[in-house]
């Protein structure tokens, strides 16, 4: 494991032991509620002290959820089906994205191509720093302490709390996000999607799939 650049490398073909862990609550339903009642009460009392009106917040909550999984989608299809703006988008994700009118809001987007020796992983260890501009808001495990302290450790304890069991001999590369850098995960194209054209292959690609908690089946 390499702790330069983010990035946690994790070849080997075993996990940390059996020793006893925090669950991965994949909904995280409990600290949800609770940072919910919370952000209710200061919108609440923003709102009572003429601060904010209650429009700005609801005008505000659109901007940042308006962005979907169908942009990252987008970008995978197109990388699929065009060799060359696949290469262009290994090398600058950000610049890449904007030849088809997104724009990443993000400092830097760095996307990482899963094949057959390589599974990528995506995490932010310290907060909850995410490709919003293309992804939208992240999913409750994205942010939960379990996922964030538990994936570096035993990535492959956690795939396979995900469903995801990965040959022993494939390497894992887990990435950390931080505030100047986000990933997004390529992953393979599912076998038997030749005849697709790029509007159906974007429809196959998953929002869990470019975080790297999961690969697409055969079509």
């Amino acid at each position: 494991m390499t702790h330069d650049g983010h990035e946690h490398d994790h070849d080997h073909g075993h996990d940390h032991g059996h020793e006893p862990h925090e669950p991965l609550v994949v909904e995280d339903e409990a600290g949800n509620i609770e940072g919910q009642i919370r952000v209710a009460a200061l919108q609440a009392l923003l709102v009572a002290r003429n601060l904010v009106a209650p429009q700005e917040v609801r005008r505000e909550i659109e901007r940042i959820e308006a962005p979907g999984v169908h942009l990252g989608a987008k970008i995978v299809a197109r990388a699929w089906t065009d060799a060359a703006y696949k290469a262009r988008l290994l090398d600058n994700g950000k610049s890449a994205a904007a030849e088809l009118g997104i724009g990443v809001g993000e400092a830097q987007l760095i996307v990482v191509e899963n094949d057959e020796a390589t599974h990528n992983l995506v995490c932010c260890t310290l907060c909850s720093c995410y490709p919003r501009s293309i992804l939208g808001q992240p999913p409750a495990w994205y942010i939960s302490k379990a996922y964030r302290a538990r994936v570096v450790r035993e990535p492959r304890a956690v795939l396979k709390e995900f469903g995801l069991e990965l040959p022993v001999a494939m390497r894992v590369v887990v990435h950390d996000s931080n505030a100047d850098m986000r990933y997004l995960v390529l992953p393979q194209r599912p076998e038997g999607t030749q005849a697709m054209d790029e509007a159906a292959l974007a429809e196959l690609v998953t929002r869990d799939c470019m975080i790297g908690v999961a690969v697409l089946p055969a079509a």
